[in-house]
């Protein structure tokens, strides 16, 4: 009896905040929180005010970015997730970054050292991790993030994501290269990030690119090893560009760098 009252209080409390969120999406505050935001990303954003769409809360999250820990303002919608990097905290902010919900997966990240209250945002085309200030804020985005996921996918039908890109390995946790283990990094002898593994890896050991559709419409890095397995999974047919010297073409430091200050 008591576990049928407990579920009958559960689909009630989930039936309000449903109703809650409908309202709000046809409500004039909600339409002014939501060009507020729009107007702090200036003409660079993407338009963030259409129908249906309700912002549900906002905040500073430390991200994990290859070169180090850096703060971002982060913005939930019942239907993307939005960050920037904080110009004018409250007032300006660019590099938008806009994630829909419906491709999500969160893991939470076991504390480390300074690093605390951590979870992993999981995405086909990207991945990454960031922090909070308390576990509670953690527990909170978490929970939020999950429920508007869960409600997309219902109203959709669609299943949860099951492929997602690596979460790329900090620079600085690297010293030599993760696959070979041999070769020292060196302002000469630079950092590259194989697109499948996430690994620091030097430039003999990621010389290869090959497609992964869900990241790039062009063949991207991926190490020796990761490289191997993929022509492996596909019959020996490899998506390939060979390697970057018999091709005539290198990566910059910028494409190489995709996305590292961010």
């Amino acid at each position: 009896m008591a576990e049928h009252c407990f579920q009958q209080a559960k689909a009630a409390a989930k039936k309000c905040e449903l109703t809650m969120v409908d309202r709000l999406a046809n409500s004039e505050a909600n339409s002014k929180r939501i060009g507020v935001v729009e107007g702090c990303f200036g003409a660079a954003g993407q338009p963030l005010v259409i129908p249906g769409r309700v912002l549900i809360g906002e905040g500073v999250l430390t991200k994990l970015c290859r070169k180090r820990p850096k703060a971002r303002q982060f913005f939930l919608f019942n239907d993307i997730l939005v960050y920037g990097n904080i110009v004018i905290q409250k007032k300006k902010y660019n590099k938008q970054h806009i994630i829909p919900l419906e491709s999500v997966t969160i893991d939470t990240v076991p504390d480390e050292g300074d690093l605390r209250n951590g979870w992993l945002i999981k995405t086909p085309t990207k991945s990454f991790a960031v922090y909070a200030a308390t576990a509670t804020e953690k527990s909170e985005w978490m929970n939020h993030i999950a429920k508007c996921v869960a409600d997309l996918l219902s109203k959709s039908g669609k299943s949860p994501t099951g492929e997602h890109a690596a979460v790329w390995v900090p620079d600085s946790e690297a010293t030599v290269c993760m696959r070979c283990l041999k070769v020292k990094f060196t302002p000469v002898s630079r950092r590259h990030h194989c697109r499948k593994c996430g690994f620091v890896v030097c430039g003999p050991c990621s010389d290869k690119k090959y497609l992964l559709p869900s990241q790039s419409s062009k063949p991207v890095r991926v190490c020796e090893f990761c490289y191997v397995h993929l022509t492996s999974a596909v019959g020996g047919y490899a998506q390939r560009a060979d390697s970057f010297g018999r091709q005539g073409f290198n990566l910059s430091d910028d494409e190489d760098e995709d996305d590292s200050s961010d």
